[in-house]
C-alpha cells in the first residue's frame, strides 16, 4: 500500500478519535522534569545530565526494569505519587485517551517504607482528577510482580484484598518472565479469581509461547500483555484467534527489548492481526520508549501497512478488551464512530483508505 494519508492528517484524525490504552505502567509516563524534581528532593542537589541520560541507556528487558526501579527509588514521600499522576494526565489529554487500565507497581516503594493504603489513596485522588479534568476513566491493576518472588506476590494480593479500593480492579504479573515462570504464581491468581479480581499477565515478550499458555491455563489470565511469541507458533496463534483472546501489544517496547524484533517493519503485530487475533495497541512505558499512543498508531499505519479501517478496528478492540460492561463498551464504540465520521466530514479532501 502506498501512503494515503499525510502524517499531519493522520495525527489530526487520531487526536480527534477517543482511544483506550490497556497496557500502560503509570510510573512510566513520568516526565524528565518530574524525574529531576524527584532527584533534587531525594538527594538535595540537581540531577547530573549524564545520570538522567543513563536512565534511558538500555537495550534489553532487564536493563529497562533496572531503570524503572531506579526511578521509583527517587520517590521520598507518598505525595510524590501525585507528581507522576500530573504527567499521566498530560499524556492522556495529549493522546485523547478516554479509558485507561494502568499498572501500579508498589513493591519497590513499600520496600522504601511507603504504606500501601497511603499510596492507594493518592492513586484514587489521581483517578478522580482524571475523571473530573479530562473526562477519562482510569482503572488500576496492581503488579504482584515476578521480580520479587512468590511470597511478595502473595503479600501484594493480601494488600489489594484488604484495601477494597474500587479503583483497583485486579492484579497483573509483570517483570522478567524468563526469571519468573507463571506457574510459580498459580496459587496467587487462583485466589484473586476466587475473590472476584481481574487477572492479566505479561507473557510472550521474551519467552516462547509456552509462557503464554501457562498464563492462560494456570493463572486463568483474562488478557496477555505483549503476546508476540504467539506469532511464531502457528497452531497457538490460530487457537487464540478462534477464542478471541485479547493481546495487549506494545510494538515499540518490543523493539527496544530486541528479543524477537529490532525493526518496526519486522514486528508481528500485522501478522497477528491478519490471522484474526484480537489485538489492541499500547505503549507500555511511554517515557522509557519515547513513544505516545498516537505515535504507535502512526507506526503501524506507516510501517506495517495497516489501512485506516484496520486502524479503527484496533481502536475499537481496545474498548472491547477492557474490563467494563457491554453497555459502557457500546457507548465508547458509538463515540469512536461519531468522531471518526465527523473528522472525515470536515476533511472532505482526505480519503479513508
Amino acid at each position: 500500500m502506498g501512503m494515503v494519508m499525510k502524517k499531519e492528517d493522520f495525527y489530526s484524525l487520531m487526536k480527534a478519535v477517543p482511544k483506550a490504552e490497556l497496557h500502560l505502567h503509570g510510573e512510566a509516563v513520568i516526565s524528565n522534569k518530574t524525574i529531576r524534581q524527584l532527584y533534587k528532593s531525594r538527594f538535595g542537589k540537581p540531577m547530573p545530565k549524564d545520570e538522567l541520560e543513563s536512565l534511558w541507556d538500555y537495550d534489553d528487558l532487564p536493563g529497562f526494569l533496572a531503570s524503572f526501579i531506579k526511578i521509583q527509588n527517587f520517590f521520598v514521600d507518598v505525595n510524590d505519587i501525585e507528581s507522576y499522576f500530573r504527567d499521566f494526565g498530560s499524556y492522556i489529554e495529549k493522546n485523547n485517551i478516554v479509558y485507561v487500565e494502568t499498572f501500579f507497581s508498589p513493591t519497590s516503594l513499600m520496600r522504601n517504607g511507603f504504606d500501601f493504603h497511603d499510596m492507594a489513596t493518592r492513586i484514587s485522588d489521581g483517578v478522580k482528577c482524571a475523571r473530573e479534568k479530562f473526562n477519562a476513566t482510569v482503572k488500576v491493576i496492581v503488579d504482584v510482580s515476578r521480580s520479587f518472588g512468590l511470597e511478595n506476590a502473595e503479600h501484594n494480593l493480601d494488600l489489594v484484598l484488604a484495601e477494597k479500593n474500587p479503583d483497583i480492579i485486579g492484579i497483573g504479573l509483570g517483570g522478567d518472565e524468563a526469571k519468573g515462570p507463571a506457574r510459580d504464581y498459580a496459587s496467587v491468581f487462583q485466589r484473586a479469581k476466587a475473590e472476584g479480581l481481574h487477572r492479566v499477565a505479561h507473557a510472550g515478550e521474551t519467552v516462547d509461547s509456552w509462557s503464554m499458555k501457562d498464563c492462560i491455563n494456570l493463572l486463568d489470565a483474562e488478557r496477555i500483555g505483549h503476546g508476540i511469541s504467539a506469532a511464531y507458533d502457528e497452531p497457538f496463534m490460530k487457537e487464540l484467534a478462534e477464542k478471541h483472546y485479547p493481546l495487549e501489544v506494545s510494538p515499540t517496547s518490543n523493539i527496544f527489548t530486541k528479543h524477537y524484533v529490532s525493526r518496526f517493519e519486522d514486528h508481528p503485530f500485522k501478522k497477528l492481526y491478519d490471522n484474526g487475533c484480537f489485538v489492541n495497541l499500547n505503549t507500555d512505558d511511554p517515557t522509557f520508549f519515547k513513544v505516545d499512543l498516537i505515535d504507535e498508531y502512526w507506526n503501524v499505519y506507516s510501517k506495517l501497512n495497516f489501512k485506516l479501517d484496520d486502524i479503527k478496528k484496533v481502536v475499537l478492540n481496545g474498548f472491547e478488551a477492557a474490563f467494563m460492561s457491554d453497555a459502557e463498551k457500546q457507548g465508547f464504540y458509538d463515540a469512536v464512530e461519531k468522531a471518526w465520521n465527523s473528522w472525515f466530514a470536515s476533511h472532505p479532501d482526505v480519503k479513508a483508505c
